[in-house]
C-alpha cells in the first residue's frame, strides 16, 4: 500500500508493507543521494515475515522530483508529521516503533527521536564525517539519542568505520556490514544484524 502524507514541506510518499501478526512497526527513509530502491532498504522487507510492519518513506524533495535534498531542518520538519501520521487515524499501525533511515534519514531519525516519541532508532551507513574530514563530526546527532540506537556500518565506509563510530558515539549498539557506505548488492549481513538487534533489544522498547 503507498499513501501521501501532508507535510509542511510538501506531501511525503509512504509504502506500507503490513505484517499479518504485528509485533511493532519499522519506518525507515532513504539518504540524500538515493531513493527507497536502495538495496538494503529493499532487503530489509524481509522483517514484515518477522512480525514488523515495515514502511519506507519518501521525503517530500523525492516525491517532488527534485535532484539535491534541502537543509536538515527542512528534512526534520517533515519527518515528524510522517510518524505522527502513521500513528494515527486510519494510517494507524502497531507499536513499538523503529524509526531510522539509511545516511541522511539516519541522521533525520537521530535528531528527531524525541520529538517523534520512537521507542528505537536504526541508523543505517550513519555518516559520522564527511569523507577525509574527521573533525566535522556529527557525533552529536547520535549521542542525543536517548532510546535503544542500532548503528549498522560498512567496514569501508568513507563516513566513518563501525570502530569510529562505536567510538564516538558510545550509547550506540555498532554491527559492522560488508561494503562501504551503500553497503554491497546483497546485504544480507545488515538483514541479519538488525533481526538480531531487534530480538535483543526487544524487553528495551516501549510500546
Amino acid at each position: 500500500m503507498t499513501t501521501q502524507i501532508a507535510t509542511p514541506v510538501g506531501p511525503a510518499r509512504a509504502h506500507l508493507h503490513r505484517a499479518a501478526r504485528p509485533r511493532g512497526t519499522v519506518v525507515l527513509s532513504h539518504g540524500a543521494g538515493g531513493g527507497v530502491d536502495a538495496p538494503d532498504l529493499v532487503a530489509l522487507k524481509a522483517l514484515v515475515d518477522d512480525g514488523w510492519n515495515y514502511v519506507l518513506v519518501e521525503q517530500p524533495w523525492r516525491v517532488a522530483g527534485k535532484k539535491v535534498a534541502p537543509a536538515p531542518k527542512t528534512l526534520d520538519a517533515a519527518w515528524i508529521p510522517v510518524i505522527a501520521a502513521l500513528h494515527d487515524g486510519r494510517r494507524r499501525l502497531t507499536g513499538p516503533w523503529i524509526t531510522g533511515g539509511r545516511s541522511a534519514g539516519a541522521r533525520v531519525a537521530c535528531r528527531t527521536a524525541a520529538a517523534t516519541g520512537t521507542d528505537g532508532v536504526l541508523a543505517l551507513a550513519f555518516p559520522l564525517h564527511p569523507p577525509g574530514h574527521p573533525e566535522k563530526s556529527r557525533a552529536h546527532e547520535g549521542l542525543q539519542v536517548g532510546v535503544p540506537l542500532l548503528v549498522v556500518q560498512g567496514e569501508r565506509d568513507p563516513f566513518g568505520t563501525p570502530h569510529e563510530v562505536g567510538a564516538a558515539v558510545p550509547n550506540a549498539t555498532v554491527r559492522p556490514a560488508r561494503g562501504d557506505h551503500g553497503f554491497t548488492k546483497d546485504p544480507q549481513d545488515v538483514v541479519t544484524a538488525v533481526r538480531g538487534w531487534l530480538e535483543g533489544a526487544a524487553g528495551s522498547f516501549g510500546g
